[in-house]
């Protein structure tokens, strides 16, 4: 990924004009933005398509452009579907995405709403996707583009959950997170499917921090929003929100 980032620049230098990396998670992105820093001569700009996008592409260009004055590179779609009773999730829209043949680096964040979803994908795909998707999972979709103010953002649901733990073990502080036993919570992050902050951890003792993000597949995160202080019996005090 880094590797790709650097060959961007180095057309950026070369042929004196902007590109677009693919769309990367928030520690992808923040390596190619701390990358470029060490790189004179180019201007960046992360953009996602809305505030609080997870997914962003990153726009390298040469230092004498203003970045906030060049294409975004997303395209965003209404996918409209005729469900009675089911509604397709996340998974589904992903996958009917991705059986087009589509890598997950040309799509960013995809919005489930009670019409269906609404999506930011990488503009060099959008034609293909409205010329292609007619299925999301088992149910007809109608793909139609739409500017990027039609987008719907839904509100995400935050619940916080005051509790202690042992230790700030990533097996423990997951686990009280998530309401599961530390000891399945261990299984999900020797299987890999635990992030933290993005990035695949395998290690139950791996350390955690306020300020943490942790995530499971198919669970959602939750965040380490605050640690409080120990009790006389040494349990830490914490505070977790958990985003639905």
């Amino acid at each position: 990924m880094l590797a790709r980032a650097a060959d961007i620049a180095g057309a950026v230098l070369r042929n004196h004009q902007s590109y677009f990396t693919d769309f990367y998670d928030p520690y992808h992105t923040g390596l190619v933005i701390s990358a470029l820093k060490f790189v004179s001569g180019l201007n960046h700009r992360a953009d996602g398509g809305y505030a609080g996008a997870e997914r962003k592409r990153v726009l390298i260009c040469p230092d004498y452009i203003n970045p906030e004055d060049e294409d975004s590179g997303l395209s965003f779609l209404s996918f409209t579907v005729s469900f009675q009773g089911s509604r397709p999730g996340h998974r589904d829209f992903l996958g009917s995405l991705a059986g087009l043949g589509l890598k997950r680096e040309k799509l960013g964040d995809i919005l489930v709403n009670d019409e269906g979803a609404h999506g930011i994908v990488a503009s060099e795909v959008v034609t293909y996707i409205k010329s292609n998707l007619i299925k999301v999972g088992r149910w007809e979709v109608t793909v139609r583009e739409i500017p990027a103010h039609s987008l719907k953002v839904p509100q995400e649901k935050v619940k916080t959950v005051n509790t202690t733990v042992s230790s700030l073990r990533l097996d423990s502080v997951s686990a009280a997170g998530f309401g599961v036993s530390r000891s399945k919570m261990a299984e999900y992050i020797t299987s890999e499917r635990v992030n933290l902050n993005w990035q695949v951890k395998n290690s139950p003792s791996q350390p955690v921090r306020q300020g943490d993000i942790i995530s499971i597949k198919g669970r959602g995160r939750v965040e380490l929003a605050e640690v409080k202080g120990a009790s006389r019996g040494g349990r830490i005090f914490i505070a977790m929100r958990r985003f639905y």
